[in-house]
């Protein structure tokens, strides 16, 4: 799998791209400079700027029969090209 995860399709990315943005989930670890080169490389375009940030996860409970049961939504990393 490579630096790019999935597009991101919300009601104001969808928006953005009138303008030209287009969102990603990318791999955490990838910086501003690894990205754009992603995605010059498979949409064949020219990448003008990079922003990103990071979502943390998120806490997450259920009730169920035995009790409690708590997890961890991931964190992942967002990328306006």
């Amino acid at each position: 799998m490579g630096i790019l995860k999935r597009p991101i399709v919300t009601e104001k990315m969808t928006a953005l791209q009138d303008k030209g943005h287009y969102a990603f989930e990318v791999e955490k670890g990838a910086n501003k400079i690894e990205i754009a080169k992603a995605v010059e490389k498979k949409f064949n375009v020219t990448v003008l700027s990079v922003r990103t940030s990071v979502h943390k996860g998120k806490s997450k409970s259920q009730l169920t029969r035995k009790g409690r049961f708590e997890g961890r939504t991931a964190a992942w990393k967002k990328a306006i090209v």
